[in-house]
């Protein structure tokens, strides 16, 4: 009679119990990334909307107009409201650029009827130390038309 386990089935034993373990371990980092970056993707979100209600695209008449600068977050937010940021809102703003540009306001009168008349529209959101190769952007294109 046999008692016991032999060292074989004690390794193999050990080798699956491990990668196991390795697999949780990889899966909970991985989602840990996932839920910083979603709080980076939602400020930026939040930015865009910040920008647009700052620089609403539906009121642009020209197309000289549709260019802004690349504006910080809490300059947007005081252009639309009349309270300050909180403390918990700098936090989160800070660092966050909005800029908007049009993409072929330099193309040719035949080129733009071509499109039917729509001029291509780019907004960006950029955040992070991109000076030092760690910044980041969502961008989002959209079109606009000349008003009749």
């Amino acid at each position: 009679m046999r008692r016991g386990f032999t060292l074989i089935e004690v390794l193999i034993a050990t080798i699956i119990l491990g990668t196991g373990l390795v697999a949780i371990l990889v899966s909970v980092n991985q989602s840990q990334k996932t839920m910083v970056y979603s709080t980076y993707y939602e400020a930026a979100q939040e930015v865009m909307d910040l920008g647009e209600m700052a620089y609403p695209l539906a009121e642009v008449k020209e197309v000289d107009d549709i260019d802004v600068r690349e504006t910080k977050a809490t300059e947007l937010w005081e252009m639309i409201s009349r309270e300050r940021l909180t403390s918990a809102q700098e936090d989160k703003f800070h660092g966050y650029t909005w800029e908007r540009e049009c993409l072929n306001k330099n193309d040719s009168e035949e080129d733009i009827n071509r499109l039917g008349g729509l001029y291509v529209v780019r907004v960006t959101v950029r955040w992070g130390d991109r000076f030092r190769s760690h910044g980041e952007r969502e961008s989002y294109v959209t079109f606009w038309r000349k008003p009749q």
